[in-house]
C-alpha cells in the first residue's frame, strides 16, 4: 500500500476519535431537570383548613362527673323473733304496708292457754291481798304477811306480760313504711328467727351513693347539689348530699358519699346504677376555649387567633378547668376568633382557611 494512503487512514481515524470524545465529555440535557424546573416553588405557602370559634362570655359550671348507684333508704330482711309453724299470711307480695302492720304469724295456741290459765288466777290473787289488807287494819295478821300476797300478785303479773310479749314474737309485723317484695315461705312451713318471710323496702325517699377522689374531699359537704341521670328516664333528677364517710378509703383513695332524692312518685328503684354531675362552681360571663385549642409551650400555654387569613399565636393565662373546656383569665377578648384545629401544624403567620365554626 502506498504509503501516503496508510498515513491518511491513521490521520481520519484519529481524527473520528477525537470528535467522538469531545461530544461525549460534554454535558447533555436532562429531561428529569427540565421537568423538576417545571413544579411549583417548593417555597410556596401552604393554607391550612381549619375550625374555629368566635369568643363569647357564657356560664362556666365546674363539674365532678362520677357514677353511683342507687340504695334504700331502709331495707331488710323480715324474720320472725321466735319458732313455730305460720299459721297466716296477712300481706300480698309488692303491696306497699305501713309501720306496725301485721304480716304474717306462727302458732301460739300454747302461750294463749297459758296466759289463760295466768289471767284466770288474778283474782283470786287480788282477793288475797284485800283481804290481808283488811286483817292488818285490825292487826290480826302481820305486814310480812302482807307483803307476801302482794308479792304473789306482782309475780302473777309479770308472769302474764312474760306470756304476752312471747305472743308478741309469734306476731310479724313491719318495722316502717315500704314496699313488701316476694315472699319466700307459705303457710304451714315451720319457720325460725334465720327463716327469711320476705323483704321489706323503704323507696321514699331514695338514696344515691357513688364515691369521689380524695382530691375533692373537701369540696364535698351537706347540701351540697348534684344532678343524677337514670336509664330509662330522659331528664335528670336532682339531689343533695346529706352525709359523708367519716374517712377516706386507704385502698382506692375515695371517699363514699350519699345523697337523698324525695323519690315521692317512686319512679326509681333500689339497685339501678346512675351517671352523676356534682355542681362545684359556677362563673358567669366567663371566657372559654375548647381543651384542644391550647398548645403548651415552654411553660407556657397559648392560643392561635385568626387575624386577616393568618394564624396568630397569643399568650394566655388559664383558670377553671372542665372536661371540655378551658377558662382564659388573661390573653384573648369576647369577639376574637381562635382556631381549634390544627394547632400542632400551625406557626407564627401560617396561612389559613377556616372550613367551619364551632
Amino acid at each position: 500500500m502506498n504509503k501516503y494512503l496508510k498515513w491518511g487512514l491513521v490521520a481520519a481515524i484519529t481524527a473520528g476519535v477525537g470528535v467522538y470524545g469531545y461530544f461525549q465529555l460534554m454535558p447533555h440535557q436532562n429531561e428529569e431537570l427540565e421537568v423538576a424546573g417545571k413544579t411549583p416553588n417548593r417555597n410556596h405557602k401552604k393554607v391550612l383548613n381549619v375550625t374555629a370559634k368566635v369568643i363569647t362570655p357564657h356560664l362556666l359550671t365546674d363539674e365532678i362527673l362520677t357514677v353511683g348507684k342507687l340504695v334504700p333508704d331502709e331495707e331488710v330482711q323480715l324474720t320472725f323473733e321466735t319458732s313455730g309453724k305460720i299459721t297466716d299470711i296477712y300481706f300480698e307480695e309488692g303491696s306497699h304496708v305501713n309501720k306496725g302492720e301485721l304480716l304474717a304469724k306462727v302458732n301460739d295456741s300454747h302461750l294463749q292457754a297459758q296466759l289463760s290459765r295466768l289471767e284466770a288466777q288474778i283474782p283470786l290473787a287480788e282477793e288475797r291481798v284485800y283481804r290481808q289488807k283488811t286483817l292488818l287494819q285490825r292487826d290480826a295478821v302481820s305486814k310480812e304477811a302482807l307483803e307476801i300476797v302482794n308479792t304473789e300478785l306482782a309475780t302473777l303479773r309479770a308472769d302474764i306480760e312474760q306470756v304476752k310479749a312471747q305472743i308478741k314474737m309469734t306476731e310479724l309485723r313491719a318495722p316502717f313504711d315500704g314496699i313488701i317484695g316476694l315472699r319466700q315461705i307459705s303457710v304451714g312451713a315451720y319457720a325460725s328467727p334465720n327463716t327469711i318471710v320476705a323483704s321489706l323496702t323503704s323507696v321514699s325517699p331514695i338514696k344515691i351513693e357513688f364515691s369521689v377522689s380524695e382530691r375533692y374531699a373537701k369540696d364535698i359537704k351537706k347540701g351540697t347539689g348534684l344532678s343524677f341521670n337514670v336509664d330509662g328516664h330522659t331528664t335528670p333528677f336532682e339531689a343533695q348530699v346529706y352525709a359523708t364517710e367519716s374517712s377516706i378509703d386507704p385502698e382506692t383513695h375515695n371517699l363514699t358519699v350519699r345523697a337523698l332524692y324525695h323519690n315521692k312518685e317512686q319512679l326509681l328503684l333500689p339497685g339501678q346504677y346512675t351517671g352523676i354531675r356534682l355542681k362545684q362552681k359556677e362563673i358567669h360571663d366567663a371566657i372559654s376555649v375548647p381543651a384542644e385549642a391550647i398548645v403548651p409551650e415552654m411553660g407556657k400555654n397559648k392560643v392561635f387567633v385568626y387575624r386577616s387569613g393568618k394564624a396568630e399565636p397569643t399568650d394566655v393565662t388559664t383558670g377553671l378547668r372542665t372536661d371540655a373546656e378551658v377558662q382564659i383569665i388573661n390573653g384573648l377578648q369576647p369577639g376574637d376568633t381562635i382556631l381549634t384545629s390544627g394547632t400542632l401544624q400551625l406557626r407564627k403567620g401560617s396561612a389559613v382557611k377556616i372550613e367551619h365554626f364551632e
